[in-house]
């Protein structure tokens, strides 16, 4: 997989953003998607996964209620939806690949993406 992250920008405190991850390979259906983001001083963090199938999702504590994990195969691209924007989200948004289903850790992901700044002004 190849992947390239998209979709960042600079928004106000409550608003929303959708980040979207493509793929230009042809294995992509065969492997669970992660978002992870990494904020300036912090290390990086987890932030969703969804399987290849899309019918598990896996969120932070942090986002839970608020992101939303999807993907669409034929398209070879998974989204993050981001609602209710904090400024504690601003950070660089990377996504990133695995053959483990329900992985959560950096450590179990490769062929990462460029990441997509996400700032979020209060």
């Amino acid at each position: 997989v190849q992947l390239q992250a998209s979709g960042g920008g600079l928004v106000q405190a409550g608003d929303s953003l959708r980040l979207s991850c493509a793929d230009s390979g042809r294995t992509f259906s065969s492997y669970a998607i992660g978002w992870f983001r990494q904020a300036p001083g912090k290390e990086r963090e987890f932030v969703a996964a969804v399987t290849w199938s899309g019918g598990t999702t896996y969120y932070a504590d942090s986002v839970k209620g608020r992101f939303t994990i999807s993907r669409d195969n034929a398209k070879n691209t998974v989204y993050l939806q981001m609602n209710s924007l904090k400024p504690e989200d601003t950070a660089v948004y990377y996504c990133a690949a695995t053959k483990f289903p329900g992985a959560t850790h950096g450590t179990d992901f490769g062929s990462w993406g460029q990441g997509t700044q996400v700032t979020v002004s209060s």
